[in-house]
């Protein structure tokens, strides 16, 4: 009876991790590291280090064009879109805002946050507005900056009605431009650091909310890396120890009420430190990609087990073209993946 129960286990294993990797192909070789991308008109964008931003064509990969946003070597690590243009903001005070016409690719500054603890982590686009989120000052309170277009003006607004604070060594990880996430009427914002925690705003009423995580923390690079959501109540966070990326303990969550309350996933069963997680899209969060300094892993359990499906190094950030097929950047390279199920 033992054998059979084991029997039965190994195939349902099997049949749980069924994807393969049909083909995994570089489709941009250069001397840059990116943290950021955006898919738009069958390309894949990008902005990183040096001041590079460009876009590289996923269906011919010769197809490619690549611009400075800056004679100064700027560092990006965001970028987000709207129906007319790009978006990206660098690390590091003074905080530049550029705007990219997507149809000239013509760049222009519209914003600069001169703040000298000016950081910003990351870029998120919902509806008709961009929110991000930077680092804090001295005073530590919880600021979400966000902006819009609308008929050519830019207008960008700071709240600072939230009496919210960080603790000290509380921040967020500018690691893949994925600790903000969003659904309708919900936007999510993990920090990391002394403490990790989720910060909710309802669209609707404008109020914010702020969730405990028993995420690991602690430390200044521990904590919520990267965080997804499928609908309003389900979503996934992957992270971890910078510092010790073959650490994988308490380092994967999942919520099934919005982000109130988190349970800890795979705890000591994963490959280890992940800076960016994706649901895949129309699985409802049954099936979800991440991507570490050195790994890529798979779910398809609602983020409870993961199978570790290459060894590829290097890569920070990824996002799903379609069902079967994903965008992966970072280290001096961009590569498409083509999964088979």
């Amino acid at each position: 009876m033992k054998k059979i129960f084991t029997l039965l286990f190994s195939v349902v294993g099997l049949l749980m991790f069924s994807q393969k990797i049909e083909s995994f192909e570089t489709i941009l070789n250069d001397k840059i590291s990116i943290r950021a991308i955006e898919l738009h008109d069958n390309k894949v964008w990008y902005s990183g280090t040096e001041s590079k931003f460009g876009f590289v064509d996923l269906k011919n990969n010769k197809t490619q064009k690549q611009i400075k946003l800056s004679e100064k070597k700027l560092q990006f690590r965001t970028l987000a879109q709207n129906k007319d243009a790009f978006y990206a903001i660098n690390i590091e005070s003074p905080a530049i805002f550029f705007r990219v016409d997507k149809k000239t690719l013509e760049s222009e500054i519209v914003e600069i946050d001169s703040a000298k603890n000016a950081f910003y982590d990351a870029l998120h686009f919902n509806k008709d507005k961009f929110y991000t989120f930077s680092d804090p000052e001295d005073d530590l309170e919880f600021k979400m900056p966000t902006f819009s277009e609308k008929n050519g003006n830019f207008n960008f607004h700071l709240d600072t009605s939230s009496d919210f604070l960080l603790y000290k060594g509380e921040a967020a990880f500018a690691a893949s431009n994925t600790n903000i996430s969003s659904t309708k009427n919900f936007i999510w914002v993990a920090t990391g650091g002394t403490f990790s925690r989720i910060f909710r705003l309802n669209l609707i009423t404008q109020d914010f909310d702020i969730f405990k995580t028993p995420f690991i923390q602690g430390e200044s690079a521990q904590g919520m890396y990267s965080i997804d959501f499928a609908n309003p109540n389900f979503g996934v966070a992957v992270g971890g120890d910078y510092t010790k990326q073959e650490a994988n303990v308490n380092n994967i969550a999942t919520t099934n009420d919005g982000g109130k309350t988190w349970q800890i996933q795979a705890s000591g069963k994963n490959a280890g430190y992940t800076t960016c997680v994706k649901i895949k899209p129309n699985s409802k969060g049954k099936e979800m990609i991440s991507v570490g300094d050195q790994h890529i892993s798979y779910s398809s359990d609602f983020g409870k087990t993961w199978k570790k499906i290459s060894d590829e190094k290097g890569f920070y950030v990824c996002k799903w073209v379609d069902g079967n097929t994903v965008v992966f950047a970072g280290k001096d390279k961009i590569s498409l993946m083509k999964l088979k199920f």
